[in-house]
């Protein structure tokens, strides 16, 4: 049974309408989460049959994308914290799908590429992640996707110039 001080709260607060400070807007960033959710839920079964996280996936396919990067540029281009690129890193080195080598010019600096081992993965996945690509367009429609992907565009080019704190912060794509 409900506890009448709970129940008094209930009635009096769907009497007086919604608090003072109520929120507008639709909650965005746990749309998009939710969104990111839905899409994931179709690939996360090839990675997992793959013997990969999302994470390392991200990883792979920004090396196989864009060559040799640094960690700072992962860690732009594949939204993982700093901190925890250092550890899924060194458990991609381990794993033979990365190659971690200091920089010829500055010994500071790391460089980060894919193995052939790891090349030869993305091989091997290409054909099933375009399948689910391919899938996911004949569900939505192309035109709702590629839609979609320009609006997710013009969502990260304008949020840039926003705010220079969040930007600081902001993963790239």
């Amino acid at each position: 049974m409900s506890s009448p001080t709970l129940s008094r709260r209930t009635r009096s607060r769907r009497a007086d309408g919604p608090p003072p400070a109520s929120l507008q807007h639709r909650n965005l960033p746990l749309l998009l989460l939710q969104a990111r959710e839905s899409v994931l839920l179709r690939f996360r079964p090839l990675l997992q049959a793959h013997g990969l996280t999302e994470q390392q996936w991200r990883i792979v396919r920004a090396l196989h994308e864009r060559g040799t990067l640094q960690p700072r540029e992962i860690v732009e281009a594949c939204c993982i914290s700093s901190p925890s690129l250092a550890g899924v890193l060194q458990r991609m080195d381990q794993m033979g799908l990365v190659r971690r080598e200091r920089h010829d010019s500055d010994q500071r600096r790391v460089m980060v590429s894919l193995t052939p081992s790891s090349r030869a993965l993305v091989a091997r996945m290409a054909p099933l992640i375009e399948a689910t690509y391919r899938r996911i367009e004949a569900h939505l429609g192309s035109s709702a996707v590629q839609d979609l992907y320009a609006q997710l565009d013009a969502l990260l080019q304008s949020m840039d110039g926003l705010d220079d704190a969040a930007q600081e912060s902001a993963c790239r794509a």
